[in-house]
């Protein structure tokens, strides 16, 4: 598990590819050239998302621009993965103001990647694309509450993350372009309820974990209210 201290929490991630960024970002980091700020690659993220919503609507004429699309991805994931890396190499300081722009940037390139493909998937689908976003939005919105409960932030679940995410956008814009979006169609109710599913579980764990440290402080707190008083009737 690949875990980072921020000052305002422990960031983790345990996904399948984890052990291998971590090298890249030794070997890479150290040869980014100066002029190029951690700022500066949180922020391209705006021109990866126009990139998604303008390839997409070309797409709609030809579906080959799906390739372009998946160089945005392939851009973003550069981008995303090395901002916060550079910023804590170079200490930059902008600790709070990265950790803010960086999630809620990705936010904007989830809905950047669904407004992309509802230009290219028939209007029958549309109501699929929201629930897919509504579930991830599910997803991203209990993963920041946990942060809230417990100062921890899981990026990854199921030794799934934000990289194996992004390869799969790519490998689908793939299939798109080769076998045209009939099967993308249908496939969509099975990944908002994979989702959904996924969300559920997460759900689950997450409260129960909260309960049982809830439960554990007030025993704490018990504990020591007894021994208080204990020493007070000793007295």
């Amino acid at each position: 598990m690949q875990r980072e201290q921020h000052a305002l929490a422990t960031k983790s991630s345990s996904s399948l590819l984890s052990p291998l960024e971590r090298r890249l970002a030794r070997r890479v980091v150290p040869h980014i050239p100066a002029w190029l700020e951690t700022h500066h690659l949180t922020l391209l993220t705006l021109a990866w998302c126009a990139g998604l919503v303008l390839f997409g609507s070309l797409a709609a004429r030809d579906l080959r621009w799906l390739w372009a699309s998946s160089l945005m991805v392939v851009m973003h994931y550069l981008t995303d993965f090395f901002d916060g890396k550079v910023g804590k190499f170079r200490d930059t300081g902008l600790v709070r103001w990265g950790f803010y722009m960086d999630h809620l940037l990705d936010f904007f390139f989830l809905c950047a990647v669904l407004a992309g493909y509802s230009f290219v998937l028939p209007a029958s689908s549309h109501f699929h694309l929201f629930l897919v976003l509504s579930v991830f939005g599910g997803l991203v919105l209990n993963s920041f509450l946990a942060f809230t409960a417990t100062g921890r932030l899981h990026i990854s679940h199921m030794k799934l993350g934000p990289t194996e995410f992004r390869i799969a956008l790519v490998v689908i814009n793939a299939l798109v372009v080769f076998y045209g979006t009939r099967r993308m169609a249908k496939a969509l109710p099975f990944v908002a309820a994979g989702g959904l599913v996924m969300l559920c579980a997460l759900v689950f764990r997450t409260q129960r974990e909260l309960w049982w440290r809830d439960m554990e402080h007030k025993q704490r707190a018990d504990r020591a209210r007894a021994v208080l008083v204990a020493q007070e009737e000793a007295a």
